[in-house]
């Protein structure tokens, strides 16, 4: 059977044994947890009419809401910024515009507001440029003919659209529109400044012949997921941060194994450009990317700062919760295969009444790694300098040291290897903590373990974390898998969705995470195409608690090629803002196109559908008709 070894528990099995672990956990880690939480009782009956899957190029949302356009890419952000020409771009223009495939959302209502869910600022990640989909006239069929064709001219518009954007947002007769000239309005890009936190600001392998103090990182790479913290800021987790940089170091220079466990793919050409890109030129430079980044949408003069204290890796997620005693817990994926889940716990404690306190919180504190026990328990190993094998004797000299080398601090240490860990939620509810694995078809039979029970793990699963009553700071954790992905109706795939559960309502990949006030999951996928699971990726509500745990309803589907994204309430859950990523991508998965996609001739022209327009990855407002709470 597929993603089953002749000597691997039926899922059944699996899943089973993990349920029975509810009460029973070692301390009674479970039942304390779900003793102090108000649980969630989901309705008999779905909350909305439920959406068909599918795949074509248009977006879909389910009856009775409405899904509109707010920002596309290109749009004007700042005052003077000119509109989008496809056939005319620059760096200079695009330093104004709103950036390419935006990723992660937040909304931060305005201080004052009258209707703080009508009126905020909308912060985006721009994650990574799609060149064949960006630049009409390359006349390209494979992305060997992008590379030939690359200029310079085209590398200097995408590293002004990568970064971030805020924009000011308000919504009015029940429409939301950008504010235009709005002084909160913001680019952040490759070449904006940000200062460096933490035990590794300073340090040797953070300088640079452009930066000899190393505490001054240029650009914002590859953000992904994020996180909002309880003081208003925005965090964005620096991911696939190798696809940057090009070049190779040789096998004796100090920094060649860091490296090479990052890789450096060279998709890019911009280290031709800008030799910081070229780590054969500036070999430190990649230390400076792959951090936590935290903006403040509020001050448009304020630096951002990324936080090495939250250590390197390719974060998925910083999903903040303020513990009962004060302090603040940060989470974060590692969104590769067989990489780890992590938590940071702040030293000092949170101020209601001090917010440039708290903006100083993530400076300092404790990185640990998760180690998921077949007992249903969570051990937190920390990450700290002269304990246990993070030792000179190991290669690691300093703190500093282990927060750039956090990957091969956290596998020496007992991490436990993940399915492509990707966004981390926590119920605003009952407190507990959830991740998303997207998938790992190249697991091994003989790899499997409880955390990740399934051989060539295709469709993905999502793990429930429970503090022990409530305390995100406990070194032990309770753990359980929420959900298997696939196919129900296939036994093959193991899939554990509630039997409630529609033909429409399964997934796979799940990867972005969002919980409504009602502590309601909502799930965004990326990979549910043509080959994997016959249908486009979306949004999914999936119930966490009451007897209709584990029912998943499609609410929301994406056009060809594109990835669901950044999901994000209000606070009034009114209005459930989602990124529309790298539309268009994928054009031979998709049977209505077959081949390569481009902007001369991509799978979908989506949102604008004119001829001289390509596919433009944007922000979609899904609100209710008739107003009222999503769901």
């Amino acid at each position: 059977m597929t993603g089953l070894s002749r000597t691997s528990l039926p899922m059944s099995r699996v899943v089973e044994r993990h349920l029975s672990r509810r009460a029973v956990l070692a301390g009674g880690t479970a039942a304390m947890a779900l003793a102090t939480v108000r649980p969630v009782l989901a309705q008999s009956t779905p909350p909305f009419a439920e959406l068909a899957v599918g795949l074509d190029d248009k977006d879909h949302v389910a009856p009775g809401y409405r899904a509109e356009v707010l920002i596309r890419w290109g749009d004007p952000v700042l005052p003077g910024a000119p509109a989008f020409a496809p056939g005319a771009q620059t760096g200079a223009a695009q330093q104004g515009q709103w950036g390419h495939n935006n990723d992660y959302l937040c909304f931060v209502p305005l201080p004052g507001a009258a209707r703080p869910g009508e009126h905020g600022l909308l912060c985006a990640n721009h994650e990574y440029t799609s060149t064949e989909l960006m630049f009409p006239g390359l006349n390209a069929k494979t992305i060997a003919d992008v590379r030939k064709a690359h200029t310079p001219a085209m590398a200097g518009v995408e590293m002004a659209a990568v970064g971030g954007s805020i924009v000011e947002v308000r919504k009015a007769d029940g429409q939301w529109a950008v504010v235009a000239g709005s002084k909160y309005n913001r680019r952040l890009h490759a070449a904006t400044a940000f200062a460096l936190t933490g035990p590794a600001a300073g340090h040797p392998r953070m300088r640079t012949a452009a930066d000899p103090e190393g505490k001054t990182a240029r650009g914002m790479l590859a953000c992904c997921a994020g996180g909002m913290t309880p003081w208003g800021t925005w965090l964005a987790g620096e991911e696939n941060i190798q696809n940057f940089f090009m070049g190779r170091l040789a096998d004796d220079h100090p920094e060649a194994a860091n490296l090479k466990r990052y890789g450096s793919t060279g998709r890019y050409t911009w280290g031709t450009v800008d030799p910081r890109f070229d780590v054969t030129k500036e070999p430190n430079e990649m230390n400076r990317a792959g951090w936590v980044v935290e903006i403040d949408p509020l001050d448009p003069a304020s630096t951002p700062r990324k936080h090495t204290a939250l250590g390197r890796f390719k974060h998925e997620g910083a999903t903040v919760v303020v513990n009962a005693d004060g302090r603040v817990v940060c989470y974060s994926g590692d969104d590769e295969r067989y990489e780890f889940v992590y938590r940071f716990v702040s030293k000092n404690r949170f101020d209601p009444a001090n917010r440039a306190a708290n903006l100083q919180l993530l400076t300092e504190g404790t990185l640990s790694v998760a180690r998921y026990n077949a007992n249903g328990t969570l051990d937190w190993i920390p990450l700290v300098h002269g304990t246990g094998v993070l030792t000179e004797a190991n290669g690691f000299r300093s703190q500093a040291d282990v927060m750039i080398d956090a990957r091969h601090a956290a596998r020496l240490s007992g991490g436990t290897p993940m399915d492509r860990a990707e966004d981390i939620e926590t119920s605003p509810v009952t407190g507990k903590v959830y991740v998303a694995m997207t998938y790992n078809e190249r697991r091994k039979p003989a790899e499997v373990d409880a955390a990740n029970p399934r051989a060539e793990n295709r469709y993905g699963h999502i793990i429930e974390m429970i503090p022990p009553g409530g305390n995100h700071a406990a070194d032990r954790f309770g753990w359980e898998m929420f959900l298997l992905c696939g196919d129900p109706s296939k036994p093959e795939h193991g899939a554990t969705f509630h039997p409630a559960t529609t033909p429409n309502g399964w997934f796979g990949m799940p990867d972005n995470l969002a919980f409504d006030r009602k502590g309601r999951l909502w799930v965004g996928t990326d990979g549910n195409e043509p080959g994997k699971t016959g249908r486009g990726d979306g949004l999914w509500l999936v119930e966490t608690e009451g007897p209709m745990r584990r029912r998943a309803t499609h609410f929301y589907r994406v056009p060809a090629g594109a990835e669901c994204t950044g999901p994000f309430f209000t606070p009034d859950d009114e209005t459930l803002f989602v990124s529309i990523q790298h539309p268009g991508d994928d054009g031979p998965s998709y049977p209505a196109h077959g081949r390569f996609s481009s902007a001369d001739d991509p799978s979908t022209r989506w949102p604008d559908f004119k001829a001289d327009m390509p596919p433009r990855p944007s922000v979609v407002a899904i609100t209710r008709i008739g107003g009222g709470a999503i769901g």
